[in-house]
């Protein structure tokens, strides 16, 4: 046996929900840039569940349901007032989906049917768990969920207090679109190889939260906005990123394993970086990472992926950088339930092996001889 480093290139189940091929992503056959412009996420959540788009009653029935798990518990409010204020917000996520399955009596149900209920709970009451933990961070009281609204429309309602505008539902609605499924990522292959043991959705979910909330997956928007940040200026940006480039350092928001000409993501992002910025009448975010790009394309043929623009559409609609991996994980449980469901319907056990590195021959040597 050899073992193959991040088992690049393995291919490791087979999976009707989303593909990357020459390049091009699609969920369940449609091409991402088809969706992203025209889909709602409610539709590619129904979508990737059950493998086709819904009839306008079938999207009405998801969005009721949806409507009516989107509470969470009492007692999951409490446990977040008791989170640290300064806990790593990924940390305090995880902690609060685990705990959902305390309060769930179906938790441990393991049909279909009950699966598929959770699945429409877990994806309700992420949005309204992120912005709690939002405001009770920042002082103020939890706002409850509003019925008959999309998830985008409430998420930013339940986070400001306030009526959103159209263009930020709708650039919200595309970002959730966009980040729904990526075939087997690192955190949907946590997802799949947790319930491959049999155990349960909440358990599956919370992995994925655990690989999610790494640098070098979620967490690499977020580091985006620190970049810029860091830099402060549009004047600043060429000698910033130029020392990086000439130290070899890493600039985050670029390059992707599976994507060689590029994420087909990123020109949605950027395109609602651009109108975002320019409805607010102040452009320098945007403009500041469109010179980064020129400057990391140019010298080193890497294009960015889908968190470099999506840092400044989340800063410009007024979400909190350390939200920013949240909102990746708002939109990836749909994704996540939809490979769980897909991973229990024909199961089995996730067990690779590794190749061994270590000594051999070796002989117990009684603790007195040592």
């Amino acid at each position: 046996m050899t073992a193959t480093k991040g088992l690049e290139g393995i291919v490791a189940t087979t999976s009707s929900i989303s593909s990357i091929i020459d390049g091009v992503l699609t969920y369940r056959g449609y091409n991402i840039d088809d969706l992203a412009i025209n889909a709602t996420f409610e539709e590619v959540i129904y979508l990737l569940w059950f493998g086709r788009l819904p009839l306008q009653s079938e999207l009405d029935q998801l969005l009721s349901e949806l409507s009516a798990a989107s509470t969470i518990p009492p007692q999951v409010i409490e446990q977040i007032r008791l989170y640290p204020k300064d806990t790593n917000t990924m940390a305090a996520l995880r902690s609060a989906v685990s705990a959902l399955a305390l309060y769930d009596e179906t938790a441990n149900d393991m049909t279909p049917e009950a699966n598929t209920q959770k699945a429409i709970k877990l994806q309700a009451q992420l949005p309204t768990i992120v912005a709690a933990l939002s405001r009770i961070r920042s002082g103020l009281e939890p706002i409850a969920p509003k019925s008959g609204v999309t998830i985008a429309h409430n998420f930013l309602y339940m986070l400001n207090g306030e009526e959103p505008s159209d263009l930020a539902v709708q650039a919200l609605n595309q970002a959730l679109v966009l980040h729904a499924d990526h075939e087997l990522n690192a955190s949907t292959f946590a997802a799949r190889v947790t319930v491959a043991t049999l155990s349960d959705i909440y358990s599956g979910v919370t992995s994925a939260i655990g690989a999610l909330k790494g640098p070098l997956h979620g967490g690499a928007n977020e580091a985006v906005m620190v970049m810029l940040e860091e830099i402060g200026s549009f004047d600043q940006v060429e000698d910033f990123i130029q020392t990086k480039l000439d130290n070899r350092e890493k600039i985050m928001g670029f390059g992707h394993r599976v994507y060689k000409n590029g994420d087909p993501r990123a020109k949605h992002l950027q395109k609602m970086s651009q109108d975002l910025s320019q409805l607010q009448g102040n452009s320098e975010l945007y403009e500041m990472s469109v010179r980064i790009e020129e400057m990391v394309t140019g010298q080193k043929g890497l294009k960015p992926n889908v968190d470099f623009y999506s840092a400044s559409v989340y800063t410009i609609l007024g979400i909190p950088r350390e939200l920013f991996t949240l909102i990746f994980a708002i939109s990836r449980v749909s994704g996540w339930t939809a490979h769980i469901l897909e991973q229990y319907e024909n199961n089995r056990i996730i067990r690779p092996r590794a190749e061994y590195t270590g000594l051999t021959n070796q002989k117990y040597v009684p603790i007195q001889n040592r």
